[in-house]
Protein backbone atom coordinates (compact mmCIF):
# COMPACT_ATOMS: atom_id res chain seq x y z
CA UNK A 1 0.00 0.00 0.00
CA UNK A 2 0.97 3.49 -1.13
CA UNK A 3 0.35 5.60 1.56
CA UNK A 4 1.29 9.59 1.65
CA UNK A 5 1.04 11.58 5.11
CA UNK A 6 1.59 15.26 5.74
CA UNK A 7 0.96 18.27 8.11
CA UNK A 8 1.16 21.24 7.81
CA UNK A 9 -0.61 22.25 11.25
CA UNK A 10 2.63 24.10 12.58
CA UNK A 11 5.83 26.31 11.27
CA UNK A 12 7.68 23.40 9.96
CA UNK A 13 5.44 20.94 7.49
CA UNK A 14 6.61 17.79 7.31
CA UNK A 15 5.96 14.79 4.61
CA UNK A 16 6.51 11.49 4.37
CA UNK A 17 5.79 8.40 1.48
CA UNK A 18 5.32 4.93 2.81
CA UNK A 19 4.85 2.10 0.90
CA UNK A 20 4.10 -1.71 2.45
CA UNK A 21 5.27 0.23 5.76
CA UNK A 22 8.51 1.65 4.86
CA UNK A 23 9.32 4.83 4.48
CA UNK A 24 10.69 5.57 0.88
CA UNK A 25 11.67 9.54 1.63
CA UNK A 26 10.77 12.50 4.25
CA UNK A 27 10.69 16.25 3.90
CA UNK A 28 10.58 18.95 6.34
CA UNK A 29 9.28 22.31 4.57
CA UNK A 30 6.84 25.48 5.09
CA UNK A 31 3.15 25.16 5.03
CA UNK A 32 2.85 26.57 1.97
CA UNK A 33 5.40 24.44 -0.01
CA UNK A 34 3.84 20.94 0.70
CA UNK A 35 2.37 20.73 -2.95
CA UNK A 36 6.43 21.02 -3.89
CA UNK A 37 7.03 19.10 -1.08
CA UNK A 38 4.81 16.03 -2.24
CA UNK A 39 5.89 15.88 -5.82
CA UNK A 40 9.47 15.88 -5.02
CA UNK A 41 8.60 12.36 -2.38
CA UNK A 42 6.70 10.99 -5.41
CA UNK A 43 9.64 11.89 -7.79
CA UNK A 44 12.10 10.71 -6.06
CA UNK A 45 10.37 7.10 -5.62
CA UNK A 46 9.38 7.21 -9.52
CA UNK A 47 5.72 7.35 -8.63
CA UNK A 48 2.63 9.20 -9.92
CA UNK A 49 -0.11 10.58 -7.81
CA UNK A 50 -1.80 7.99 -9.23
CA UNK A 51 0.11 5.17 -7.69
CA UNK A 52 -1.15 6.47 -4.49
CA UNK A 53 -3.71 4.23 -2.25
CA UNK A 54 -4.56 6.31 0.56
CA UNK A 55 -3.30 9.86 2.63
CA UNK A 56 -3.05 10.40 6.28
CA UNK A 57 -2.98 14.37 6.98
CA UNK A 58 -3.03 15.99 10.09
CA UNK A 59 -5.79 17.67 11.74
CA UNK A 60 -4.21 20.13 14.30
CA UNK A 61 -4.19 22.31 16.67
CA UNK A 62 -2.17 24.74 15.33
CA UNK A 63 -2.22 27.41 12.86
CA UNK A 64 -5.26 28.07 11.51
CA UNK A 65 -4.45 28.96 7.87
CA UNK A 66 -1.84 26.13 7.88
CA UNK A 67 -3.89 23.26 9.01
CA UNK A 68 -6.83 24.74 6.17
CA UNK A 69 -3.93 24.29 3.76
CA UNK A 70 -2.70 20.59 4.92
CA UNK A 71 -6.62 19.74 4.50
CA UNK A 72 -7.33 21.75 1.33
CA UNK A 73 -4.34 19.75 -0.33
CA UNK A 74 -5.79 16.38 1.48
CA UNK A 75 -8.96 17.10 -0.26
CA UNK A 76 -7.77 18.06 -3.60
CA UNK A 77 -5.69 15.14 -3.72
CA UNK A 78 -8.61 12.81 -2.09
CA UNK A 79 -10.82 13.45 -4.54
CA UNK A 80 -8.98 14.17 -7.81
CA UNK A 81 -7.29 10.40 -7.13
CA UNK A 82 -10.75 8.60 -5.72
CA UNK A 83 -8.56 7.32 -2.61
CA UNK A 84 -9.19 7.02 1.00
CA UNK A 85 -7.53 9.53 3.93
CA UNK A 86 -7.44 9.57 7.40
CA UNK A 87 -6.88 12.38 9.83
CA UNK A 88 -4.38 11.92 12.74
CA UNK A 89 -4.29 15.10 15.87
CA UNK A 90 -0.79 16.88 16.02
CA UNK A 91 -0.92 16.40 19.11
CA UNK A 92 -1.15 13.10 19.08
CA UNK A 93 1.23 12.59 16.48
CA UNK A 94 3.75 14.32 18.88
CA UNK A 95 3.28 12.54 21.84
CA UNK A 96 3.95 9.03 20.03
CA UNK A 97 7.66 10.44 20.04
CA UNK A 98 8.52 8.49 23.24
CA UNK A 99 5.97 7.16 26.30
CA UNK A 100 5.10 9.57 28.66
CA UNK A 101 6.10 12.96 26.57
CA UNK A 102 3.86 16.12 27.04
CA UNK A 103 3.13 17.56 23.45
CA UNK A 104 3.06 21.00 23.29
CA UNK A 105 2.18 23.35 20.18
CA UNK A 106 3.13 26.92 20.23
CA UNK A 107 0.04 28.90 19.67
CA UNK A 108 1.08 31.89 19.80
CA UNK A 109 -0.98 34.91 21.48
CA UNK A 110 1.36 33.78 24.51
CA UNK A 111 -0.64 30.29 24.46
CA UNK A 112 0.34 27.05 23.87
CA UNK A 113 -2.09 23.86 22.77
CA UNK A 114 -2.27 20.93 24.65
CA UNK A 115 -3.69 17.76 24.98
CA UNK A 116 -7.31 18.27 25.72
CA UNK A 117 -7.18 19.63 22.84
CA UNK A 118 -6.79 23.23 25.00
CA UNK A 119 -4.79 26.20 24.71
CA UNK A 120 -3.38 27.88 27.59
CA UNK A 121 -0.71 30.20 28.88
CA UNK A 122 2.44 28.39 29.86
CA UNK A 123 2.89 29.24 33.07
CA UNK A 124 -0.95 28.11 34.01
CA UNK A 125 0.17 24.05 33.22
CA UNK A 126 0.60 21.81 35.72
CA UNK A 127 3.48 19.91 34.65
CA UNK A 128 4.89 17.66 36.64
CA UNK A 129 8.88 18.13 37.52
CA UNK A 130 10.70 15.34 35.31
CA UNK A 131 8.28 15.27 32.46
CA UNK A 132 9.46 15.32 29.05
CA UNK A 133 7.74 18.20 27.33
CA UNK A 134 8.33 18.23 23.33
CA UNK A 135 6.50 19.97 20.57
CA UNK A 136 7.48 24.25 19.38
CA UNK A 137 6.11 25.35 22.05
CA UNK A 138 8.43 23.39 24.88
CA UNK A 139 11.10 25.08 22.71
CA UNK A 140 9.57 28.61 22.56
CA UNK A 141 8.93 28.46 26.40
CA UNK A 142 11.47 26.38 27.67
CA UNK A 143 12.64 28.57 31.11
CA UNK A 144 8.95 28.10 31.98
CA UNK A 145 8.49 24.54 31.52
CA UNK A 146 12.47 23.56 32.93
CA UNK A 147 11.62 25.97 35.68
CA UNK A 148 9.16 23.39 36.69
CA UNK A 149 11.18 20.68 36.04
CA UNK A 150 10.38 19.57 33.30
CA UNK A 151 13.22 18.09 30.95
CA UNK A 152 13.66 20.24 27.26
CA UNK A 153 15.82 18.39 25.16
CA UNK A 154 17.56 21.18 22.91
CA UNK A 155 15.65 22.95 20.28
CA UNK A 156 17.49 21.12 17.08
CA UNK A 157 16.58 18.12 18.12
CA UNK A 158 13.84 16.26 16.15
CA UNK A 159 11.27 15.08 18.52
CA UNK A 160 9.91 18.99 18.43
CA UNK A 161 8.47 17.99 15.13
CA UNK A 162 5.28 16.60 14.41
CA UNK A 163 6.32 13.94 11.83
CA UNK A 164 4.36 12.98 8.95
CA UNK A 165 5.55 9.48 9.50
CA UNK A 166 4.20 9.58 12.90
CA UNK A 167 0.85 10.05 11.54
CA UNK A 168 0.93 7.17 9.12
CA UNK A 169 1.80 5.33 12.05
CA UNK A 170 -1.26 6.05 14.24
CA UNK A 171 -3.99 6.15 11.45
CA UNK A 172 -6.33 3.47 11.86
CA UNK A 173 -10.10 4.74 9.98
CA UNK A 174 -9.75 5.17 6.40
CA UNK A 175 -12.90 7.12 4.68
CA UNK A 176 -13.99 9.98 2.40
CA UNK A 177 -11.41 12.97 2.67
CA UNK A 178 -14.41 15.38 2.79
CA UNK A 179 -15.04 13.76 6.65
CA UNK A 180 -12.24 15.15 7.55
CA UNK A 181 -12.28 18.04 10.12
CA UNK A 182 -9.37 20.55 11.76
CA UNK A 183 -9.00 20.34 15.01
CA UNK A 184 -9.97 23.97 16.64
CA UNK A 185 -9.15 24.92 19.86
CA UNK A 186 -10.01 28.83 19.85
CA UNK A 187 -11.67 31.20 17.10
CA UNK A 188 -9.30 31.96 14.05
CA UNK A 189 -7.35 35.52 14.01
CA UNK A 190 -8.61 37.29 11.47
CA UNK A 191 -11.95 39.19 11.83
CA UNK A 192 -14.81 39.71 9.57
CA UNK A 193 -15.27 43.26 8.64
CA UNK A 194 -18.73 44.77 8.96
CA UNK A 195 -19.55 47.01 6.08
CA UNK A 196 -19.56 50.97 6.77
Amino acid sequence: MHVLGFDTATDVATSVLVVDGEVLGERLGAPRSILGDVDELLRDARLAAEDLHALVVGLGPGSFTSTRIGLAVARGLGLALGIPAAGVSTLDALASVRAGAYPVIDARRREVFVPGPRAAAPDDLDVEPGTLVIGSGAVRYRPTFERAGAHVPPDDDPVHLAHARLHVALAESFGSVEELQPIYVRSPDAKVRSPA
